[in-house]
């Protein structure tokens, strides 16, 4: 919270200015204390607001109407003064935060306070609408979330000084971007929704105000489906605490005034809201929401055959999921697995052993190991280290890679004795470079940087996201970027796929196109996987890329919930037993196809008994390609390979980093490297920065490695043979998988 500046008055009408609370359009809003010591909010009209001929008029009118309306959800008018020379509103103080900074600092919210939110804006905008008003700018400085629920403020004090009058169709747009805005958190992205919402809050954006619906009817529509409400707090915990501390800094700044005090407490956090119920994720553009309910938790249903005229996900919870549009079935496709799944096994165990660790001189950006040596990037060499010992085993190398290995790049692979590596050289840059596992020494080298350009055509630039080995081939995959000053988020990614010999460098193929995005290369065989997706929730395609064709397009599965392919760099696909496995329907069903027809073995549809949609997290296959691995939110469930059926489900407890729910990495579909397998080990981080080693026979943890010292952005870690390495700053550690 800011106190009002030097510059600017500490006092306006009766109140003494304690702290700046927010902005609402170009108005400051102030927590303030009476003579009296009673806390209440002031908004100070913006002096171009004030300035303008017809404001105080309206503002007059406004205040006087509002003074008459009560409402749960509406924050009351207690004095107000448009003649003032700078004009201000008194309104009752409500311990809370803005939503705009709720959301900036900590995220979407989930799926079940999406639904609180949206149904208190509702039931307050039908106050104002059935009193013959209007807000005219409501929006997410507008909105203050407290532990009670949505409160609505500014009324009167934002909206056009020019131009027609707002009307209840403006304030019903306006609602529908602010619960978008809410599950978002950034960039307006429909399928962030959960699946209560999106086709009411899509209504609220449609184009023609009359095919809004009304406050009335959203209120109606939300009551009519009869959801189970938030279990304690509504509100994530880390929010929660936030409000906490900027209420207990308040009340401090009102003692530190000299008040004879409010009594004010901070508001509580109960110990259990938000953390322990709230299990499964919704996949979010630029965030992640967790769901909750008091029964939240993984269900399964494997019925293969379609809703009737219906679609993956349809209404209800028992609705049976149908194959994306393309898919070719057979005429008996079993998935046996039951309707509520084995009981999830909450993780938990000893910490983990270190093998050894060592300080290095520079923070590593790239890590990739075999079962006998370590490959170390950092930007200013190439070193390997012994996987035993850590000790070095080779002299280092000048190639360097300064971006190193993020949420969209990785670009590192090792397959059969040789490391693959994209990096520089203080003479090239753009370099595809092989090593020899057991030498140390570069095998060969090619130039990768490409710009094309000529002939009146835009340059194009290539950049390259991720390497992949599979048998005699090495694949790069990536975007192509033009440079002739255009962007539009509607605008389909051009991605590419080069192949390349692996015994000499030598370029084989490559193919270029929009519907090239997300490339899976499995470790075998000829056929990839390329995704593809568009903004706009237009439909995506899961493609088959036939290498041994150089590169032909195969079948095409389209997906119908395919936002989160749009991602580029690390495949969100996964590839076990001749089988490729993706996420389809609603985002909340796993898809096995046959690797070359296209036609569906099984499918396996994820449940949250809160009746709320899920969205499964990237699935990842172990070595011997009989288990796949599918992270949903807080849960992690082993599926057969053949057949679907559920063989464990791991849990996580607690709280990550930033006060949420804690959830596996792998659940928010943000890098396939956090999830990881060795022969019979299954490795994998959370958002509590903590790295799991979880028996892949029977889910149980071995151990847990944590670093409270690690970077923000946690530690780089890979797994090689039965040993996993962590780098974190300039420390590397190594972990054995069976390590007590």
């Amino acid at each position: 919270m800011e106190h009002p500046g030097a510059g600017g008055t500490h006092r306006i009408g009766p109140y003494t200015l304690l702290g700046r609370q927010s902005t609402v359009g170009g108005s400051e809003v102030f927590a303030a204390r009476t003579d009296d010591g009673l806390l209440v909010t002031v908004t100070v009209v913006g002096p171009g607001l004030a300035a303008d001929p017809g404001f105080r008029d309206r503002f007059r009118t406004d205040v006087e109407a509002a003074r008459t309306l009560s409402g749960p959800f509406l924050a009351p008018v207690l004095d107000a003064d448009a003649d003032a020379p700078v004009p201000w509103l008194a309104t009752g103080f409500t311990a809370g935060l803005p939503l705009r900074r709720a959301v900036d600092r900590h995220g979407p919210l989930p799926g079940p306070a999406l639904r609180v939110l949206a149904d208190g804006l509702a039931r307050a905008l039908a106050v104002l609408h059935a009193a013959g008003r209007v807000h005219g700018g409501l929006g997410p400085d507008s909105v203050l979330l407290t532990m009670d629920g949505p409160r609505v403020t500014a009324l009167g004090l934002t909206g056009p000084t020019g131009g027609p009058a707002p009307s209840p169709t403006d304030d019903m747009f306006d609602l529908g971007s602010t619960v978008l805005y809410a599950a978002s958190g950034g960039e307006p992205d429909t399928d962030a929704l959960p699946g209560s919402l999106r086709d009411v809050i899509g209504g609220c954006l449609y184009p023609d105000p009359p095919d809004r619906p009304t406050a009335e009817q959203l209120v109606e529509y939300l009551r009519r489906q009869d959801l189970p409400a938030p279990a304690g707090c509504w509100l994530p915990p880390a929010v929660t605490a936030d409000m906490a501390a900027a209420t207990a800094a308040l009340g401090s700044a009102s003692a530190g005034a000299g008040g004879r005090g409010t009594g004010l407490r901070p508001p509580p956090v109960a110990a259990d809201a938000g953390v322990s119920r709230r299990k499964l994720l919704i996949g979010l553009a630029g965030g992640a929401a967790v769901l909750g309910g008091t029964a939240a938790a993984l269900a399964f249903t494997g019925d293969p055959s379609p809703t009737p005229g219906g679609r993956a996900g349809g209404p209800g919870p028992t609705a049976r999921p149908a194959p994306p549009p393309g898919v070719r079935s057979p005429a008996s496709s079993a998935s046996p697995s039951p309707t509520d799944g084995p009981e999830a096994l909450v993780l938990t165990g000893p910490d983990a052993v270190k093998a050894w660790s060592r300080v290095g001189k520079h923070a590593p950006t790239c890590l990739e190991a075999s079962g006998t040596v370590v490959m170390v990037v950092t930007d200013t060499a190439t070193s390997f280290l012994d996987a035993a010992t850590g000790k070095s085993r080779f002299p280092g190398l000048n190639t360097v890679n300064e971006h190193g290995t993020t949420s969209f790049d990785h670009p590192t692979a090792y397959a059969d004795g040789v490391f693959y590596l994209l990096c520089d050289t203080p003479d090239q840059s753009g370099l595809l470079a092989a090593f020899d596992a057991a030498s140390g020494k570069a095998k060969w080298a090619t130039r990768m940087a490409e710009v094309e350009s000529g002939r009146g055509k835009p340059t194009a630039m290539y950049r390259s996201t991720y390497v992949a080995v599979a048998g005699n081939t090495v694949y790069v995959c990536g975007t192509i970027s033009l440079l002739d000053g255009s962007f539009s988020t509607k605008s389909p990614t051009t991605g590419y796929i080069r192949a390349f010999s692996a015994a000499t460098g030598k370029g084989l193929w490559r193919v270029k196109g929009t519907d090239i995005n997300n490339v899976l290369v499995p470790p075998t065989g000829s056929r990839l996987l390329a995704t593809s997706a568009v903004p706009a929730r237009k439909p995506g395609r899961v493609q088959m890329i036939d290498a041994g064709r150089r590169g032909a397009r195969g079948w095409k599965v389209s997906v119908p919930y395919g936002g989160f392919y749009f991602t580029t760099g690390w495949p969100l696909t996964c590839y076990a037993a001749g089988l490729f496995l993706f996420a389809g329907g609603d985002g909340d069903t796993l898809f096995a196809v046959d690797a070359a027809t296209g036609s569906e073995k099984w499918h396996q549809r994820f449940e949250s008994r809160s009746g709320d949609q899920v969205r499964i997290g990237a699935p990842f296959a172990g070595l011997d390609g009989a288990t796949v691995y599918v992270p949903v939110g807080s849960d992690l469930a082993a599926l057969a390979t053949a057949d679907g059926t559920p063989r464990w489900v791991a849990r996580l407890d607690g709280a990550s980093e930033t006060g949420g729910s804690n959830m596996f990495n792998a659940s928010l579909r943000i890098s396939g490297k956090s999830a990881q397998c060795s022969a019979d080990t299954v490795f994998a981080t959370d958002s509590a920065k903590t790295l799991w080693a979880i028996d892949a026979a029977t889910g149980r943890a071995r151990w847990r490695y944590s670093d409270p010292g690690q970077p923000d952005v946690g530690f780089l870690w890979t797994v090689g043979g039965d040993r996993v390495f962590v780098a974190s700053h300039l420390t590397m550690t190594a972990i054995a998988a069976h390590a007590r």
